[in-house]
């Protein structure tokens, strides 16, 4: 009898275990499926309200608002670092921002930002992208190479920009940036060559582009060609400062070629627009020694020298000729 009851004990105690582990296992399962909804429900909601947002991204760049467009993109990447059309578009918006700021430090670190964040996208972009990718690494570094003086950065504005087209991406000022990077880089023939494709598009020639053009073909002994690209400034320039670098040009040109009263014409149009001008006075100076008129380009140097006292030029030739 005392054993029949040890039995059913046992027996209890077994079913009972048996209630509490399938309890255990249900709670178990509910708290499992609670956790793969809850998490999959987080994902889809993560994943939809990214979508989202880099959706907004290209209304806010469509409507120009760049500083929206930048704290849009970091945000997404702050949360999702691999998310492509974010790092791209926070690539773009850094350079609009830096081409806007006058700040040149400031400038110069929205640039380094835009240049890492678009060289991490290219790695990861859809073949279609990335030609644009190309071309806007391009322009990052021509501008990083505009300010600065030891031009360490021209070859790789080059570099994409050649891409960019290789892969067949096509913008009107491609050929303009790549003009000024071989001049950047004292490559004249590619520079002529890269500017030749500008100046037959008036909407695109400026003042600007026309006197490099001019000092390119200058270093190439072409003054003739250069000539009529120094014309051509003076008939649409209003900025002083590149007429007058135009003019005195112009004047060096006539000098050596030999035609001085036309580079004396010159030299006095100078003149005329600032009367302070030192080199001006130098020019004339040469042309009256061509012309073996001694006391008259003697003349001129000392008026070089009441405007510009450390001018060697002036001095040597007072010196040579006493």
């Amino acid at each position: 009898m005392k054993r029949g009851k040890v039995i059913g004990s046992n027996t209890v105690r077994r079913n009972n275990k048996a209630v509490f582990i399938r309890i255990g296992l249900i709670v178990l399962s509910i708290g499992l499926l609670f956790l793969i909804a809850k998490f999959s429900y987080n994902h889809f909601w993560k994943k939809f309200n990214s979508e989202e947002r880099v959706s907004s991204l290209y209304k806010q760049w469509e409507a120009k608002d760049y500083r929206k467009v930048y704290d849009t993109s970091a945000a997404i990447l702050e949360k999702n670092f691999l998310q492509n059309a974010a790092r791209t578009f926070h690539g773009y918006s850094a350079f609009m921002l830096a081409i806007a700021q006058i700040d040149n430090a400031e400038a110069q670190s929205l640039l380094d930002e835009s240049i890492i964040n678009l060289r991490i996208a290219l790695q990861y972009a859809k073949e279609d992208v990335v030609p644009q990718i190309e071309y806007m690494l391009g322009r990052c570094y021509f501008y990083k190479d505009y300010a600065n003086k030891d031009h360490n950065y021209a070859d790789l504005a080059i570099k994409y920009l050649a891409k960019c087209q290789e892969d067949g991406f096509e913008a009107d000022d491609i050929f303009e940036y790549l003009g000024f990077s071989y001049v950047a880089l004292g490559e004249t023939k590619e520079s002529i060559r890269a500017f030749t494709q500008v100046l037959d598009d008036d909407d695109r020639v400026s003042d600007t582009l026309l006197l490099t053009v001019a000092e390119q073909y200058c270093a190439e002994k072409q003054g003739k060609v250069a000539k009529t690209y120094l014309q051509r400034i003076k008939k649409i320039s209003n900025n002083d400062e590149i007429l007058i670098k135009s003019i005195f040009l112009l004047a060096q040109i006539c000098l050596d070629e030999g035609d001085y009263e036309e580079a004396e014409e010159q030299f006095n149009e100078i003149l005329k627009k600032n009367p302070r001008d030192a080199d001006a006075y130098y020019g004339l100076g040469m042309v009256y020694e061509k012309q073996g008129d001694w006391a008259k380009a003697r003349a001129e140097w000392r008026k070089v020298l009441n405007y510009q006292p450390q001018h060697l030029g002036a001095r040597q030739k007072l010196s040579e000729s006493r």
